[in-house]
């Protein structure tokens, strides 16, 4: 087993006892300097992960760690969520940022704004103006989360 992999299938059990998603595991090394990042998320529905909820894992996340030892050496933790401008890839993704104003790329070149209203399997309906589009996840280039003011 990978060391990514060892840490993944050590974070993830506790990750889920908060009720999180565990997003994604990183480990970076750079010469004798090595940095993981473990992101959460909340599962689904909107909202997102509270600093307090945040704390709690990351503490339970470290004394796995700790305990475990599966990275040789030195290294920082970082646990994070995905961002307010994150990039949007999975259905999850998507379902997680209804009512949210977005840019698309889609497969044939075209680019647009427009906010999630819903997402029903492999489908994401985006209101663009007053006009309504249902997109085929397969047809997105790329999606990411715009910050409103």
């Amino acid at each position: 087993m990978s060391t990514h992999s060892e840490i993944a299938s050590l974070v993830e059990p506790i990750v889920n006892e908060h009720g999180l998603y565990l997003e994604q595991v990183e480990l970076h090394r750079a010469g004798k300097h090595s940095t993981l990042r473990v992101t959460i998320d909340l599962p689904d529905g909107p909202g997102g992960v509270d600093s307090g909820a945040l704390s709690e894992v990351t503490r339970a996340v470290s004394a796995a760690l700790d305990e475990a030892d599966p990275i040789a050496g030195s290294y920082n933790l970082e646990v994070t969520t995905p961002g307010a401008e994150r990039k949007l890839t999975t259905a999850r993704h998507f379902s997680r940022a209804q009512g949210r104003l977005v840019a698309f790329s889609l497969d044939d070149g075209t680019e647009f704004e427009g906010r999630i209203n819903a997402v029903s399997g492999d489908t994401v309906v985006v209101a663009v103006g007053s006009e309504e589009r249902s997109l085929d996840l397969a047809d997105i280039a790329g999606a990411q989360v715009r910050l409103e003011f």
